[in-house]
């Protein structure tokens, strides 16, 4: 079969599927399998309804490609706002933390966007910390949130990012089953208002902020304002940004200096 034929069939195949974009995903497919016999595999895992992303081995996050493996919470395009707000607040040579980290890309995008910097990242998912190393140059912890930092970075973090989750429990069951069936449950469940992770991740964070630094977190725009409260609460001065674009509200809290 010649490229354009054998390029047609996938395409076929996966529209059959379902898969909205099966001209692109069929062309990444392509591009992506090492073997002619790759392609077969990827193909029947994409047509079983595995992520993209998972069956491809990567995900395009801020202009980076970011090794994601199957299992692993799969960094979303709206979270680049999440990005483009730490890295406006950061400068070259900031200690920065990539808390629930996932496959690292908040970091490993705030690493390349700033150049130096002392970067650090945490997740408790012995594969999402896997993942991660092998996307962000510096450490990856694993552990509960703050738990397994090193005792020298107390105090000292300038920004802080912690792509928490944030679904509530009740409402799991209606994201897209690419989500909800093959993504670890600890990366979606934030409890039963969806707001019990960042609620601890806001209520350690003043410990281990500069003074002056600042927590962001992504949220959804209903949630936003309690969040902001919750930072309030814990001796931050919150701050509700948006991105109506692109669908991203994140709320950010600085430490008083």
């Amino acid at each position: 079969m010649t490229t354009l034929s054998v390029f047609t069939t996938i395409t076929a195949r996966l529209r059959a599927a379902g898969c909205v974009f099966a001209e692109d995903e069929a062309q990444l497919i392509l591009s992506t399998a090492p073997l002619p016999a790759a392609i077969e595999a990827m193909v029947l895992r994409r047509i079983a309804g595995e992520p993209l992303e998972h069956v491809l081995g990567w995900a395009e996050f801020h202009g980076l490609r970011i090794a994601v493996d199957p299992g692993v919470f799969v960094p979303r395009r709206r979270t680049e706002f999440l990005v483009s707000r730490a890295v406006a607040l950061a400068k070259p040579g900031a200690v920065v933390l990539d808390l629930c980290c996932g496959s690292g890309a908040l970091g490993a995008a705030i690493e390349v966007e700033l150049g130096e910097v002392e970067l650090h990242a945490a997740d408790i998912d012995p594969a999402a910390v896997r993942c991660a190393r092998r996307n962000v140059l510096g450490p990856v912890h694993q552990g509960d949130l703050y738990e397994p930092l090193p005792a020298d970075l107390r105090g000292r973090i300038d920004v802080l990012v912690a792509n928490a989750p944030y679904v509530p429990t009740e409402a799991i069951g209606l994201l897209p089953a690419e989500a909800r069936l093959h993504e670890p449950w600890v990366a979606l469940d934030g409890g039963p208002d969806g707001l019990d992770v960042q609620r601890r991740v806001a209520a350690g964070a003043a410990d281990w902020l500069a003074p002056g630094g600042h927590l962001l977190v992504e949220t959804s725009a209903r949630q936003a304002p309690r969040t902001a409260d919750t930072f309030a609460a814990c001796g931050l001065v919150p701050e509700i940004a948006e991105d109506e674009e692109a669908g991203a509200t994140v709320v950010i809290g600085q430490r008083p200096a």
